[in-house]
Parts: C-alpha cells; structure tokens; sequence
C-alpha cells in the first residue's frame, strides 16, 4: 500500500466538501463522514442506512465491531455528518438494510476503487498537493483531532496502533512540524 497524507489545510477540505457537494451528495457523505470519525473505508462502505438511522432521526453514536467480531467501538456523529446525512435521506428512498454508500448501478456498496477515485479526483479539482487516497480521510481525522487537544492515547486507541509514535507517524506529525496544539478549555 502506498503512503498517503492527510489534508492539513481546512481551506482545502471546506473547497473539497464544495465540490463533492455538486458531483453527489453519497460522495460528500462519504468525504464528511470519514473525515469526521476516523473510521476506514472498508467499515465505511459496509455500513448500512440502518446504522446511522433509527427510522426518525440520526443516531447519536455508530457502531463498529472490530475485524475479530469481539469489540464494539462507538463513533461519535457530531453535526456536520448529521446535516450531510439528512439531506442525504431527504433526496433518496432508503430501506433501512440497503447500504448507505450504494453503488448507482446496483444494490451493492461502491468499491474501495471507486471511493478513491472520488476521493482522489475532488483533491486534484481543488489543487491538493501530495498522496491522497481513501486512508486520507482517516489521517485527516487524526491530524485535526490532534491539532485541536484530542490526546494522542485516544486517537491511538481509535487507530488500534502500539505507540503513539506510530499514531503520530500515521497521521502526519512530525517534531519538525513546530505547530502549537490548541487546547481550549472554554470554562
């Protein structure tokens, strides 16, 4: 697998929702809902309608059992996925088992190709410098999350890494980087 970066400037992920915004809104969902949860693609594209939606309302938390079907972790759906995703509901005709990345052409999720191809080409659109691919949403997640206080023991415990100096590889940081962390308390 070839190493991709995470998009460090929210200038260019606010000009990427745009344009996934005019080519479909499952892409934008797609785009928002794994830069916002860290989750990976292949738990991405196996989610189902009923996952994020209860038959009313979006759900608060989603669900994911690990790949060895012994440990639920929950992913927080803040309010930027929850916007994409009831206009997303608003404009489909969604059962609660179809799948919520469905492919246009059947009843089957998109493929891991085609999520990067419009990962991938919504980058170039927007002038996004370096290696992007669909882990991008996920280290998107953690640079950001990073850079706003979340600790780096948690993002490790979401990225299932051994060190924090893998989790911190992984998402783009380096001593170098010289960035100051934002950590606001806002009492």
């Amino acid at each position: 697998m070839e190493y991709v970066d995470p998009i460090r400037e929210v200038k260019k992920i606010n000009e990427m929702k745009q344009v996934l915004r005019q080519h479909s809104q499952r892409d934008l969902l797609l785009f928002v809902l794994g830069i916002n949860t860290g989750i990976r693609v292949s738990d991405l594209l196996s989610l189902k309608v009923e996952d994020l939606w209860d038959g009313i309302t979006c759900k608060e938390f989603l669900y994911i059992t690990d790949s060895k079907g012994e440990e639920k972790k929950a992913f927080y759906i803040n309010s930027s996925v929850k916007r994409e995703f009831k206009l997303y509901m608003k404009n489909n005709d969604f059962a609660q088992s179809d799948y919520l990345f469905k492919s246009k052409k059947n009843n089957q999720p998109i493929t891991r190709q085609q999520a990067y191809r419009i990962i991938n080409q919504a980058a170039k659109e927007v002038g996004i410098p370096g290696k992007i691919g669909t882990h991008t949403l996920r280290k998107t997640f953690g640079y950001h999350a990073y850079r706003k206080g979340i600790a780096i023991s948690i993002l490790k415990s979401i990225y299932n890494h051994q060190t924090p100096t893998e989790t911190l590889r992984y998402i783009g940081i380096s001593k170098e980087d010289g960035h100051p962390i934002k950590v606001d308390v806002n009492l």
